[in-house]
């Protein structure tokens, strides 16, 4: 397990929203990023909640952010240099934001992510 302190987890991740091309960055809508310090759900490093963008429709309006958690303590537990939780919580980040276009798990370890 490695310790990554918060601060410096959130710029982790904050650095992998921005290694998102700008092109599907433009894309994303209504949707927060947020990261838990503290355990999460058993086996989850990420969580995305809400409805994708592929599945809205005019019934969206109005509606609360969507939301991606990202679990600092699930990530560090599974990794084990600090270069490690960089490259998890860039995995991670990507796969929950696939998500919120509507890619599945399958398809998302199809592609490697």
């Amino acid at each position: 397990m490695v310790h990554v302190e918060p601060e410096r987890f959130e710029l982790m991740v904050s650095e992998a929203l921005d290694g998102i091309p700008a092109e599907l960055g433009e894309l994303m809508s209504n949707v927060a990023v947020t990261v838990q310090h503290d355990g999460g759900p058993a086996g989850l490093l990420g969580l995305y909640q809400g409805v994708p963008l592929t599945r809205r429709s005019s019934f969206y309006a109005g509606a609360l952010p969507d939301r991606i958690t990202i679990y600092r303590r699930a990530i560090c537990a599974l990794c084990n240099s600090d270069a490690e939780v960089v490259e998890q919580v860039r995995r991670t980040v990507i796969h929950e934001v696939g998500h919120h276009f509507g890619i599945g798990d399958a398809r998302l370890r199809e592609l490697g992510w």
